[in-house]
């Protein structure tokens, strides 16, 4: 069993923000895969169903971002669950825009909602890192990462969200090649493979007849 957890903030008000791009995934895995309707629980909301063999549960704590860790840890010993079950979506300032990148343990670099999972849970759960960019300067980043994804960003998001889902039963099953392999298919095509015709040959031009005479002509002029 698993438990996939998309960090964000609750409410209207946050719900397209860049800092919520992990209740985004989750939702996206929820719809395209038939789960149940989400309910409450574990201080947050929960939906239920199976990714290949696997049997998820998706949780999207309502804790606020600073406080992620008290929903993840009541749903953990809800379920019996090792951190190695859990897999965390979060907003990752430090990659471009549309990249993904899967991680197992190590540091919180910072992130709220991942300092409190640590708390909680301590460092070995998998994390899912969404690319949302940086703004420049650390000053800024409270401001971005509060504010509403541009509506140049859909094209991208919709990609990177659908990949997500595509992929999300390899990645239940533990093949994280296999969940990126999915996700690049949305957010990188292939390009044909097929070579590209070369362009037609212009016609070479008929030979032209340097005697201007017609043959009625030629014949006349051999009996003169």
């Amino acid at each position: 069993m698993r438990l996939f957890v998309g960090l964000g903030n609750p409410g209207a008000k946050y719900a397209g923000n860049r800092h919520n791009i992990g209740f985004m995934a989750v939702d996206q895995i929820a719809a395209d895969h038939g789960f149940s309707p989400w309910k409450r629980g574990f201080r947050g909301m929960v939906a239920e169903g199976r990714l290949g063999r696997e049997k998820v549960v998706l949780l999207k704590p309502e804790t606020f971002m600073n406080l992620s860790g008290e929903s993840v840890r009541a749903a953990v010993d809800f379920y019996k669950l090792d951190p190695a079950d859990v897999v965390v979506f979060h907003d990752e300032l430090d990659l471009a825009p549309g990249r993904c990148r899967v991680k197992q343990g190590g540091g919180h670099a910072g992130h709220n909602g991942l300092r409190s999972i640590h708390a909680h849970l301590g460092e070995g759960y998998g994390r899912v890192r969404l690319g949302i960019g940086h703004p420049g300067h650390k000053d800024a980043v409270s401001g971005y990462v509060l504010h509403d994804f541009a509506k140049a960003d859909r094209g991208w998001l919709d990609d990177l969200l659908r990949g997500i889902a595509d992929g999300a039963a390899a990645l239940a099953e533990g093949d994280a090649t296999r969940f990126m392999n999915a996700v690049s298919l949305r957010t990188a095509p292939p390009r044909s493979s097929a070579p590209a015709e070369a362009p037609a040959k212009p016609a070479a031009p008929a030979p032209q007849d340097p005697d201007p005479r017609n043959p009625l002509q030629r014949l006349a002029d051999r009996f003169r």
